[in-house]
């Protein structure tokens, strides 16, 4: 026999059931964002930032540079956070003024892909006017991926620094050739995309409008494909304050100035700012490249165009 304190115990379960239901519906039609944040590793500065975005908990995918010097303090960080996804930000150019990186095969091992110091190019165009080898591309990118395999950390894509590993198609097909090889996804820097991502890119945006817009952005995201926006943060500090951009006058002020600290931290200071952390959850959900490819597979198409 039912009581009136049983039956209105069931109304009560059905209810919260129902609302449960809901809720989980209403999440399921929220758009879906990948941070990814680029240029990990290049120095103390990127890394100490990156540690603080993955304090916050919010899922993220972080681009490691795991050729420069510093990615060893990046792997040490990034191991403590099940947040923070990883990637292999493939490198060929080096571009910035005194602080130089080169390849991780050394400069007699690829001797196309370097200037005259035994350092990568600082742009792109720099590298392809230098007739680069293809098969020394596809044995530089090889030992920075085994590199990152090395290091102990759990690798999920592969993508492009400055956008050079899939600028051409005999570029892309190696860089595909490797995230077959070592079971990779492949996450871009142009309108061609592995998982239908839209995709924009705060890099070049001012810094006085550039939180502002990054807000406009997020709040106006695509409800049927992911969403990527790029993103590149470091701390304010001594050793970024100082660096010029060879590669473009758009981290330089008009007289020479560097001006990427300005950049970095204000991109870092947009992520962790009640305004974005506030719309998580109600605007968009986060995801990383991880569980991206998980749900999509990891089977590497041809690239195609949004």
């Amino acid at each position: 026999m039912i009581t009136r304190f049983s039956f209105l115990l069931l109304a009560l379960s059905y209810l919260l059931f129902i609302q449960k239901a809901d809720a989980q519906k209403n999440s399921k039609k929220l758009p879906e964002l990948l941070i990814r944040v680029d240029d990990i590793g290049m120095n103390h500065a990127t890394n100490m930032a990156v540690q603080q975005l993955a304090e916050s908990g919010i899922p993220f995918s972080a681009s490691v540079m795991f050729a420069c010097p510093w990615y060893q303090e990046t792997v040490d960080i990034l191991k403590k956070y099940p947040n923070a996804d990883v990637g292999v930000h493939l490198t060929l150019t080096a571009e910035w003024k005194y602080y130089r990186w080169g390849p991780v095969t050394g400069q007699t091992a690829v001797p196309s892909l370097v200037d005259s110091l035994g350092y990568f190019f600082p742009t792109s165009q720099g590298l392809h006017k230098n007739n680069y080898k293809l098969n020394e591309v596809e044995k530089e990118l090889t030992a920075q991926i085994e590199r990152a395999l090395r290091s102990g950390i759990k690798i999920s894509y592969l993508d492009p620094h400055m956008g050079v590993a899939l600028s051409t198609p005999e570029l892309r097909a190696i860089t595909e050739k490797l995230a077959r090889k070592y079971k990779l996804g492949i996450s871009t820097l142009n309108e061609n995309t592995y998982y239908g991502e839209t995709y924009t890119d705060m890099w070049g945006v001012p810094v006085e409008t550039k939180k502002q817009e990054f807000i406009r952005y997020v709040n106006n995201l695509n409800k049927d494909k992911p969403n990527l926006v790029i993103i590149h943060i470091a701390q304010s500090s001594p050793e970024m304050d100082v660096l010029v951009d060879m590669n473009s006058n758009l981290m330089n002020s008009a007289d020479g100035k560097p001006k990427a600290t300005l950049h970095r931290q204000t991109e870092l200071n947009m992520l962790l700012s009640p305004d974005f952390r506030g719309l998580i959850g109600k605007k968009f959900n986060l995801i990383n490249y991880r569980e991206l490819i998980k749900k999509n597979g990891l089977e590497n198409r041809k690239a195609v165009t949004n």
